[in-house]
């Protein structure tokens, strides 16, 4: 796991991104759909509206192990998480994360019988943070290309967990 530090590292990265693809295990086969945050913390389990009939949670409850993946090329920021993934239909929880974007994909209501949450338990991930320019990113490339044994220095990179 990670410490309460590094979470809030994590959370700083991930939380203005807002959407993250989930990978699911479909028949052994990857799938990734986009999913949004809901949450104004992280602590290590992240929270997603679904359906209780969507594909993703059939294939949640067959293989509960998923990851999810953050980006921003604007600001170099990459996120990786990998954890378990769970179904919950936790009124207090259904109340405390519902707001107008997620109302526009329940027309039914927070009290449609289909609305759930998917709780997704962080164990493991990766991230990175290119902290220059593109330019001298690609100077960095040409520099690695041009020297033997020299890999490109194009900022952070951190995992943790596992």
């Amino acid at each position: 796991m990670s410490s309460p530090e590094h979470k809030q590292k994590i959370w700083k990265m991930i939380k203005d991104i807002k959407v993250g693809m989930l990978v699911t295990l479909d028949n052994d086969t990857p799938r990734a759909r986009p999913m949004h945050l809901v949450q104004d913390e992280y602590d290590g389990t992240l929270w997603f509206f679904t359906r209780r009939s969507a594909e993703k949670v059939f294939e949640t409850k067959s293989d509960h192990d998923v990851c999810l993946s953050f980006s921003d090329q604007e600001d170099g920021v990459y996120v990786s998480l990998s954890g378990k993934a769970n179904l919950t239909d936790n009124r207090e929880l259904i109340e405390k994360y519902w707001n107008p974007f997620i109302a526009a994909w329940f027309p039914e209501g927070k009290d449609d019988p289909d609305v759930a949450l998917l709780e997704i338990k962080v164990e493991m991930g990766e991230h990175w943070k290119v902290k220059e320019s593109k330019t001298f990113q690609l100077y960095e490339i040409a520099k690695a290309n041009l020297k033997k044994d020299a890999t490109p220095n194009l900022g952070e990179n951190e995992k943790f967990g596992g």
